[in-house]
């Protein structure tokens, strides 16, 4: 059925409930797992919704400070993993939009699902705030489990 599952994160409280229920289901299955934290681009090319701008940073303190906590978020996957003892690799993906690096990230991977957690904003709030997790849905031709 499946043999390797993406478990995107960014490292919030809420990823980690996804971490959790990916890495059981992976071992449930005798699949692997790839995680990943997708980073937005350090010096944004135009003034729109992805752009992160921090005062008194330079793009390369921005980038250290990122890469950092996507070591941290991912360091949580590999615990996991390796607590349930599910063969797991991780990586970093640059992008400057999170739901297309995670799809190219599983296609790169050769990734046979998804398992990624939600907010689960609706109306207004999933409105204006969009959401990865639907904008992954919409063009995955990969299973997405979402966790909530």
């Amino acid at each position: 059925m499946y043999r390797h599952l993406l478990i995107p994160t960014d490292g919030s409280r809420l990823a980690a409930r996804g971490i959790r229920i990916g890495v059981r289901l992976a071992r449930a299955l005798g699949a692997r797992v790839s995680g990943v934290y997708v980073m937005l681009p350090a010096t944004p090319r135009a003034y729109d919704e992805t752009a992160i701008y921090y005062a008194g940073i330079s793009a390369r303190g921005w980038r250290h400070a990122f890469e950092q906590a996507a070591r941290k978020a991912l360091a949580r996957i590999e615990a996991e993993a390796r607590a349930a003892k599910v063969p797991c690799a991780t990586h970093i993906v640059h992008h400057p939009r999170p739901w297309r690096g995670i799809l190219a990230e599983a296609h790169r991977r050769k990734c046979d699902a998804i398992v990624v957690a939600s907010h689960g904003r609706a109306g207004l709030g999933g409105l204006l705030l969009g959401s990865e997790t639907t904008s992954l849905l919409a063009h995955s031709r990969l299973p997405v489990l979402v966790v909530r």
